[in-house]
């Protein structure tokens, strides 16, 4: 007698109608849930404001402290959280996309690093104090990062390809990051105003700096979306591409373009946030599919629900206090992935 083996039949892909609703409603959830947040990221904080003073301050302030509260802290905060947000998991897609890599995000590519490292020497060298000197300075670090590690990884005849990219981004950000320490060890006073960019925040943020990075942040997600044809061609490999009339390489140096701008401009808005470009992107993919001209926009949408939805956590559990969306987003971040990993098979990229 013979025994087969028995195996699972292949997951039956969505019929056209189905998979459209499935976006529609995803899409639907994720704008209900994104103005929820940006409702409690006006109402709630870490001092305790009556919802009738919150409406006041909205519609016809006097100039009270709770006023002050709401329109110089709270709803500019909240606004640069649905900016960064939006951002991040935007440059986390493009990222996974651009490389094919599902674990992807923007530290791969060296932002995170060339960032810190210039905000270290702006602070350790020119004596860079304040939060709009940051800004400058870790964009300038992030977009070198990103032509070094993109110029690594177009040598040889075969141009850049996902692996050379990701094996360049990680040489540069450990040579970056061995550099920012040193600095730091060496200096006990930038280490210690380093260390409030470097945990990844949005207490202090206010409308100047939101005006600092929206346009890169603007101009980032326009070139994205732009490219969202390219890159689903990109996605079917690079003769497939070719052969479909795209070119391989014009569409990567776009692609690097749009996410050093979004993942710079972000970084250095709030420093390094981790988690919303790796695991924003899976989520999204799960109801999306790998169509990046839907992924794209609703892992954004998603990126500024779970940035926005972060902070307010932050702000109510440590009352008076308040922890920042870094490492809120640590503790919630890492946890939610190993469960993602682990109880659900991961959409391809």
């Amino acid at each position: 007698m013979v025994v087969t083996a028995s195996r699972a039949a292949p997951p039956v892909p969505p019929s056209g109608s189905r998979l459209r609703r499935r976006r529609l409603l995803g899409l639907s959830a994720l704008v209900v849930v994104l103005i929820v947040a940006c409702v409690a990221g006006v109402a709630l904080g870490a001092k305790a404001i009556p919802l009738d003073h919150v409406w006041d301050a909205l519609v016809a302030p006097t100039g009270t402290a709770d006023d002050i509260v709401v329109r110089a802290l709270r709803i500019p905060r909240t606004l640069l959280g649905v900016m960064v947000g939006a951002a991040l998991g935007l440059s986390g897609a493009l990222i996974q996309g651009h490389t094919r890599n599902p674990l992807a995000d923007a530290g791969l590519l060296g932002v995170n690093a060339g960032a810190a490292f210039l905000v270290v020497v702006g602070i350790y060298a020119f004596g860079v104090t304040s939060l709009y000197g940051y800004v400058w300075f870790a964009f300038a670090g992030a977009l070198v990062a990103m032509v070094v590690v993109f110029a690594l990884g177009s040598t040889g005849r075969g141009g850049p390809t996902p692996v050379t990219l990701a094996l360049a981004g990680a040489a540069v950000s450990a040579l970056l990051a061995a550099l920012t320490s040193a600095v730091i060890l060496v200096d006990v006073q930038t280490l210690d105003a380093y260390r409030f960019w470097a945990v990844g925040s949005l207490a202090g943020r206010d409308a100047a700096v939101a005006g600092q990075v929206g346009w890169f942040l603007l101009a980032g997600a326009v070139i994205a979306f732009a490219g969202a044809p390219a890159l689903n061609a990109l996605a079917l490999g690079d003769d497939v591409a070719r052969s479909l009339g795209h070119s391989v390489l014009r569409t990567r140096v776009v692609g690097i373009v749009a996410i050093t701008l979004l993942a710079g401009g972000a970084t250095a808005a709030c420093g390094p946030v981790a988690f919303v470009g790796l695991v924003v992107p899976h989520v999204v993919r799960g109801f999306t599919g790998p169509d990046h001209r839907w992924l794209l926009p609703v892992s954004a949408l998603a990126g500024a629900v779970l940035l926005v939805a972060a902070d307010v956590l932050g702000r109510v559990l440590a009352r008076p206090g308040e922890l920042q969306v870094g490492i809120v987003l640590a503790l919630v971040g890492g946890p939610f992935f190993v469960w993602l990993v682990r109880r659900r098979k991961m959409v391809a990229v």
